[in-house]
């Protein structure tokens, strides 16, 4: 139908559940084969300090790792997105001229760090780090080891708060700095950002091997997490993943990586004006898109 009145479609593959997130209307879970083996195994879903696991999208600390029933989610990835150029090849490039590869919850590169379902999370909060599944608890331990500092690799920050909190409330995000932005915060933020990074590379890698010669672009949509943007530890981005503080430019390195495999970023927040937010919540959604915009990326 597209195709006969001369419109364009936008493809999106999508890998999270629908629900939970800003604009959802409905709750479509993960395929029940998938939720299965997340039940047989719970460390496959994203984990936050208190234990409680997230479902909307599997672990990233399992990329590498053949648990659902043979296959690594990237393997999972790759096969579904191959089944759909097979079976659309004949649009591809002139009706279908771009397919949105989902990197995370909401289809977003970032961890599920502010959950709207059953109020875990509410605006303006600052979220919570998403790294407490055994297998990025061992990520983060090698990591600490290798580092040479071995009491690193226990956890995230013991004084990030909670979901709702404020930076001010959370020592490790305060505006001195004394978490945030100390040799031990400078690691725990690389290492949790660069893990990100290593999937969205992975899953870009291969998007961009099925849909190679298609005539298709390519594009990933990345948050725009503009609350608290004002100061200094940017605490609602880091729990994200987008280790983009006052002394730090967290974009660029993700635009470079989408670009260097011919990618487009979508970003979520580009029409979005300071004045329709909380002024006390330190919302930023203009100059945040200023910073992605001149940091490499090319907007969509």
């Amino acid at each position: 139908m597209a195709s006969q009145i001369g419109l364009k479609v936008q493809a999106v593959m999508s890998f999270h559940q629908c629900g939970g997130n800003v604009g959802d209307s409905c709750t479509i879970p993960l395929p029940r084969w998938v939720v299965e083996e997340m039940e047989k195994e719970p460390n496959l879903a994203y984990t936050d300090q208190w234990g409680r696991r997230n479902y909307e999208y599997v672990s990233l600390g399992c990329d590498d790792l053949s648990l659902l029933k043979g296959r690594t989610p990237v393997q999972c990835y790759a096969d579904f997105m191959r089944s759909f150029r097979d079976r659309f090849a004949a649009m591809l490039g002139s009706t279908t001229v771009e397919i949105q590869v989902g990197m995370g919850p909401a289809g977003e590169l970032r961890y599920p760090s502010y959950p709207e379902l059953d109020g875990t999370w509410k605006f303006p909060g600052i979220g919570a780090f998403q790294c407490y599944d055994r297998f990025m608890l061992a990520s983060l331990r090698a990591s600490a080891i290798s580092a040479g500092h071995p009491e690193w690799g226990h956890g995230g920050p013991s004084d990030a708060a909670g979901y709702n909190s404020w930076p001010e409330d959370a020592p490790f995000f305060r505006h001195d700095g004394a978490g945030w932005h100390s040799p031990y915060g400078d690691f725990f933020l690389s290492w949790y950002s660069g893990l990100l990074l290593q999937h969205g590379d992975k899953v870009l890698s291969a998007a961009a091997a099925v849909f190679h010669g298609t005539g298709t672009k390519i594009s990933v949509k990345v948050a725009g997490i503009h609350w608290h943007y004002g100061t200094r530890s940017h605490a609602a981005e880091l729990t994200a993943g987008y280790y983009n503080t006052y002394f730090r430019n967290g974009y660029m390195p993700i635009a470079e990586m989408i670009g260097r495999h011919g990618a487009v970023l979508n970003f979520t927040c580009v029409e979005m004006k300071n004045s329709e937010h909380p002024t006390d919540a330190m919302c930023r959604p203009e100059e945040l898109v200023t910073q992605v915009a001149t940091g490499g990326g090319r907007l969509a």
